[in-house]
């Protein structure tokens, strides 16, 4: 393994790769010295100053591009494809890209050089969405009928009138569609916070292909001390809540007055939200060792960048859009 772009997430990554006994991180990459040099000294490993230096002198399976960019990820496309093209299997931070066009081409360039892409939506690895996928799978929720999406954080970035919808809402965007499947029409109304010049604040009406309907609230004006998520999914059968990403599932059948509580066990369980990138990056790790396919893979995160994409048209123009799933 190998990471490029060694800010924060790269060297959540880095710690991550190293605790996991299949993986072995040979070299880190990054364009800042004062960056890399810290993060391959406390490994052990080689720094690169370049993604060709690095293809040149190391052999590696795979690689994890965490650079940042505009929007988090505007600076995702040129490593992503450079690797993709000598044959790596790419795991690259969420947003995919903050240009479509871009997304599309890094999925399209996977798939023709025959490599696995996933993108960290780590949202959905914890053992809660795993138990209430499992319910779903056993048939207990039924056919979904509608899922109520929320996701609020503190961030006061004011770099994009989009920043808040693209780099956040990945997460939220690939949640609701890891429960209810593709998602084909998007209505959006924005709002933007007191003292903000972006449009901090989203409300997101979807229509999945099934025909189910969802909503999403997000926010960059929340509090960072109370639960940043819920996720609540119906169907015919029972409904479940999934509370501030791990902490809390609870599932209530619609024929019982009987309900199913699962809170994050304080041993044994995740020890807090960081957790999700181990999960996230262990998957990466096992699904690359077995050759695929990938959860949260390339196109996941494409079409949620779809979505969002569709957003905003929906936004400046009034309309309901329509998009692919």
């Amino acid at each position: 393994m190998a990471i490029v772009g060694l800010g924060g997430i790269g060297r959540t990554h880095a710690r991550w790769y190293a605790a996991n006994p299949d993986a072995e991180l040979v070299a880190v990459c990054d364009q800042l010295s004062e960056r890399a040099d810290p993060v391959a000294e406390q490994y052990g490993v080689p720094a690169y100053k370049s993604v060709d230096d690095l293809l040149t002198n190391e052999e590696i399976d795979a690689v994890s591009v965490a650079t940042a960019g505009p929007e988090n990820g505007g600076h995702h496309f040129e490593p992503t494809m450079r690797l993709i093209e000598a044959g790596k299997h790419v795991l690259v931070e969420k947003p995919i890209s903050n240009d479509i066009g871009e997304a599309r081409q890094m999925v399209r360039s996977a798939e023709e050089h025959g490599t696995l892409l996933g993108v960290d939506l780590n949202h959905r690895f914890t053992p809660a969405a795993d138990r209430a996928k499992a319910l779903q799978n056993e048939g207990r929720l039924g056919d979904v009928l509608f899922v109520n999406m929320a996701l609020w954080i503190n961030n006061p970035n004011e770099s994009s009138p989009w920043f808040h919808l693209r780099a956040l809402h990945p997460h939220s965007i690939d949640v609701m569609r890891f429960f209810a499947g593709p998602i084909v029409k998007v209505q959006a109304f924005l709002h933007k916070g007191p003292g903000r010049s972006i449009w901090s604040n989203a409300s997101i009406n979807v229509q999945f292909a099934s025909g189910a309907v969802g909503h999403l609230t997000g926010s960059y004006d929340a509090s960072r001390y109370h639960p940043i998520e819920r996720c609540e999914v119906a169907g015919s059968a029972g409904r479940f809540v999934i509370d501030d990403v791990f902490q809390r599932l609870e599932f209530l059948p619609r024929d019982s007055p009987d309900k199913l509580v699962v809170d994050n066990p304080i041993m044994g369980g995740m020890d807090g939200f960081g957790q999700t990138f181990g999960n996230r990056i262990d998957a990466f790790v096992h699904q690359v060792i077995a050759g695929g396919p990938l959860d949260a893979s390339g196109a996941d995160g494409l079409a949620a960048q779809e979505v969002i994409e569709a957003a905003i048209r929906s936004f400046e123009g009034g309309t309901v859009e329509e998009v692919a799933g």
